[in-house]
């Protein structure tokens, strides 16, 4: 499979399977985060792999109701970050860019080998720090469920999100994100 195909089967589902994770997988998915571009190859990144049952539950606990289908996960991947790991350069933080590249490699190659890696925002981030040991001062950015795409539709999805699972959800045109030679002078 090429990058092209990796990237448009990229998709978020939420309708998921157990699939085996093992050391030998994340340690495969940290190396492709490894290899992320950085500033001054600061690599300020820092995720947190969570596969044991029981450290998934007490994860699991820190998803709201809408996330709930996010407990079918196999793996949970914790993205944290903090200012002080990467460049400031004339009021820009570099962090969160730099960590969601690295984030981007790993869902790409997750992708890549068949499973289904969904970034969330809905959670509570302080929970996810205590129960993980994130430092204080450090955010959690996202946490990346993954597990293998359910042929069937989960029962705990709402209407809005079947319908996502169900087909693309649609995307913006280009002139509404993508200028030449000036802000706002589109295609």
């Amino acid at each position: 499979m090429d990058l092209k195909e990796i990237v448009e089967k990229r998709r978020a589902y939420r309708s998921l399977e157990h699939v085996d994770i093992d050391d030998g997988l994340i340690k495969e998915i940290a190396e492709y985060a490894r290899l992320s571009p950085s500033c001054f190859n600061n690599q300020p990144w820092r995720f947190v792999f969570v596969y044991a049952r029981d450290a998934l539950n007490e994860v699991f606990d820190a998803l709201p109701k809408g996330n709930a289908w996010a407990k079918h996960a196999s793996l949970v991947i914790a993205v944290a970050s903090t200012e002080e790991l990467d460049c400031q350069m004339k009021g820009r933080n570099y962090y969160l860019f730099d960590t969601g590249m690295a984030s981007a490699y790993m869902i790409l190659r997750l992708t890549e080998i068949g499973l289904v890696a969904h970034p969330i925002a809905g959670f509570d981030e302080q929970k996810v720090k205590e129960v993980l040991g994130v430092p204080q001062n450090h955010t959690v950015i996202t946490l990346i469920i993954v597990g293998e795409k359910s042929e069937g539709i989960s029962p705990v999805l709402s209407e809005k999100q079947v319908e996502w699972e169900r087909s693309r959800p649609e995307r913006l045109t280009l002139e509404k994100f993508a200028f030449k030679n000036a802000f706002g002078k589109g295609f």
